[in-house]
Parts: C-alpha cells; sequence; structure tokens
C-alpha cells in the first residue's frame, strides 16, 4: 500500500513527467508578470521612498538611567509618541543592560531636544542632567551603504564567474544574475510600499537572500544539465527536456522554501508584533520576501530564460526541425494508407495488417459446407497408384 502510494504520489508524477506544468510554454505569461511585480515596486521606490532610519539619515539619540521592567520599551515609546513634536520618524527603543533605555529619534533642534529631554527626566523621575543625548550623523549610514553595494557588485561579479566554471554556459549565468536583481528590486519595493525603516539590518538581509536565491537557481540548472546532456540524440527539444527538469525539482523547491520561511516568518512576526522595532523585524522582512522571491525566480524566470536563449543556438534550431519531420512522416503515412483503403487499392507495408493473416487460424471447408466430406476426402486420395495396383490392372 505505501509503495503505491509513493508511486501515485504528486512529486513521484512531476518526477516522471506523468503529470507537469508548461513553465516554458507558458513563460511569456510569467514574464508579464513578473514585469508588472517590478514595476511596482520600482514605482514604491520613486513614489513612497524608502523609509531610511537614522543610521542613514542622521538623528538623536537619547539615553535615560531605568530599571528596566517588561514594559519598559512600549512606556518609553509611548511617552515620545505623544510628545506633540512633529514627524519623529520610526522611534527606536530599545534596552541597554538592565538599567538603561535608549531612545531613537529624528534629528533634532536644539529646542527639541530640551524638550525631549526635559519630558523623558519628567517620565522616569530623575534631574533632566541625567538624561543623555548625541546626535548620530548620516555619515555612519553612508560608509554602510557604500560597503554593501561594493559588496553586491563582488558577489555579482563572482557569482557569473563560478556558475560559468561550473557549468560551462555563459548563459546560464546571465539568467541567474536577472533573477538575482529581480529579488533584490521586488525586496527594496515591499519595503518602501510598506514603509518598514531600512536600517543596516535590512541591508545585510538583502545580501543575505541572494545567497538563497543562488542555491534555488543552481539546483534548477543542475537538473536541466542532467536532463539536455546529449540533447540531439533525445527525442525530446531542449524545451522540454528543461520544463521537465523544472517539475522535478518544483518540490524540493517548494519543501525547502517553506522549510527555509518557516523560522524567518516568526523571526518577523516577533519584530513585528512582539518587539515592534530592532532589527528583528527589519532583518525578517528581508529574508521573508527575498526567499519566496528567490524561489519563484529561480522557476519561472532563470530556467525558461536559459532555455528561451539556448533553443537559439543552430544546434538547437536543427535538433528541433529533425523533431518536427520525425512527427510529421506518421501522420503523412497514415494519411496515405487511408487513402488506399477506401480507394479499395491493396495496402503494401502493412505488418500489423500482414501479421494478423498469418496469425489467423486456417478455415475448414467442410465446416463452411461448401465442399462434401466424401469428395473432400477423395481429393486428397494420391494421385500416383502404387506399382502393385498397375500390375493388377
Amino acid at each position: 500500500m505505501s509503495e503505491h502510494k509513493q508511486k501515485t504520489s504528486l512529486a513521484h508524477k512531476l518526477y516522471t513527467g506523468e503529470l507537469s506544468y508548461d513553465f516554458i510554454g507558458n513563460r511569456k505569461r510569467w514574464y508579464l508578470v513578473s514585469a508588472i511585480i517590478v514595476v511596482i515596486c520600482v514605482l514604491g521606490v520613486a513614489i513612497r521612498g524608502l523609509n531610511l532610519s537614522i543610521d542613514f539619515t542622521g538623528g538623536s539619540e537619547f539615553t535615560v538611567p531605568v530599571q528596566v521592567t517588561a514594559t519598559t520599551i512600549d512606556d518609553y515609546r509611548d511617552t515620545v509618541a505623544d510628545s506633540g513634536l512633529p514627524e519623529l520618524g520610526e522611534i527606536k527603543v530599545n534596552t541597554v543592560g538592565t538599567n538603561q533605555v535608549r531612545i531613537q529619534v529624528r534629528a533634532l533642534n536644539a529646542e527639541e531636544i530640551n524638550d525631549m529631554t526635559g519630558l523623558l527626566a519628567e517620565k522616569t523621575g530623575i534631574p533632566a542632567e541625567q538624561v543623555t543625548n548625541n546626535l548620530i550623523g548620516a555619515s555612519w549610514g553612508q560608509q554602510i551603504t557604500q560597503q554593501g553595494v561594493i559588496a553586491l557588485v563582488i558577489f555579482l561579479v563572482l557569482v557569473s564567474l563560478m556558475i560559468w566554471a561550473y557549468f560551462r554556459n555563459w548563459k546560464m549565468s546571465v539568467a541567474a544574475i536577472v533573477a538575482l536583481l529581480h529579488d533584490l528590486v521586488l525586496t527594496v519595493g515591499v519595503f518602501a510600499l510598506l514603509q518598514f525603516a531600512f536600517t543596516p539590518a535590512s541591508l545585510i538581509g538583502m545580501l543575505t537572500i541572494l545567497g538563497y536565491s543562488l542555491y534555488d537557481t543552481v539546483v534548477v540548472f543542475d537538473k536541466v544539465r542532467e536532463n539536455t546532456r546529449g540533447i540531439t540524440e533525445q527525442t525530446r527539444s531542449f524545451s522540454e527536456a528543461t520544463n521537465l527538469a523544472i517539475n522535478q525539482v518544483l518540490v524540493r523547491s517548494v519543501n525547502t522554501t517553506i522549510i527555509g520561511v518557516l523560522p524567518v516568518a516568526a523571526l518577523l512576526v516577533t519584530g513585528v508584533f512582539v518587539l515592534g522595532t530592532g532589527p528583528l523585524k527589519d532583518l525578517g522582512l528581508a529574508l521573508f520576501v527575498g526567499m519566496i522571491a528567490g524561489a519563484y525566480s529561480s522557476i519561472v524566470l532563470a530556467a525558461p530564460m536559459f532555455a528561451q536563449m539556448k533553443e537559439r543556438e543552430p544546434a538547437m534550431v536543427a535538433h528541433r526541425k529533425r523533431l518536427e519531420r520525425r512527427d510529421h512522416k506518421p501522420a503523412k503515412k497514415a494519411k496515405a494508407t487511408t487513402a488506399s483503403v477506401a480507394a479499395g487499392a491493396p495496402v503494401l507495408g502493412a505488418p500489423a495488417a500482414e501479421a494478423s493473416l498469418e496469425q489467423a487460424e486456417p478455415i475448414d471447408p467442410v465446416q463452411l459446407g461448401a465442399v462434401p466430406a466424401e469428395a473432400l476426402r477423395e481429393r486428397q486420395q494420391p494421385r500416383h497408384s502404387t506399382r502393385a495396383q498397375r500390375k493388377k490392372g
């Protein structure tokens, strides 16, 4: 019973080709869907912009000595939000040890700093002199951005060289880079649309998702290479072999993505609904969106794009034409045979009909009543008499 279930499972049907979805044939539809998503993300960044944290834009930081409790972070966040100061941006509150609270808001002027210092001192019940404040410059965030861009460029170059060296095909490198850029644009666009604060943790998360996306793409490409080895001697085209490879790794990619996304989703929920702020929320959103986008792009973008570029090669064009001629020959032959039979002409070269005639049992004429039994026995007697009979006669 278990063996039967295993043979009829969805994964088995996809692997054997019994059940499959034509990703290659419907690639234009998926290209359009991806293009619409990218346009929405680009418009989101252009219109709404990224909600950069004070690490990138600069801001004011206040440190308050207070005994930390379970409600300290929420209490001080509410106090700062109700201060009446305009457009404070994202209010980041975290604890330092068990006796300090650190609050970060946008850059404040001298008057606003005095008001905020007095409000925090009143909340804590300590003199205002014990509340310290610092001005965070944007130079540190600019350095992080610059280093992140450099790391991204180096990563893309190394990925291109690695894929080319491993698969010996530069077209795979191009398709993989396009899929990676798609994932980056999608992740940045989600940050802009949801207006989550873009922090250094978000930047680290975006660099991390490139590895997940590359992993999914390499898994698909490896199966494509296996299925298309010696493709000119096979009875399927390059696109058909590639589509089979995609379906064969589809369940694996989906399961791997789900297993990887579940703990990331836990981090995201904890950062958003439990802590309300901090690096868990920023890192969790980047990983959550990027991992899903990576699995999506490796299936519907990277592999179909590679197959499309590969099909334009002269060898693949010739192979596809040979398959088309082979498929048309049986149809023409069957049509000619049907026409000959309809005209009453004998059909030559029909092995199935000849074999059926040879295997048919001989018909007994006596059973049919066409020849009497006595006459048949006389016919079966030998025509030449023996020598003794001739002498007697």
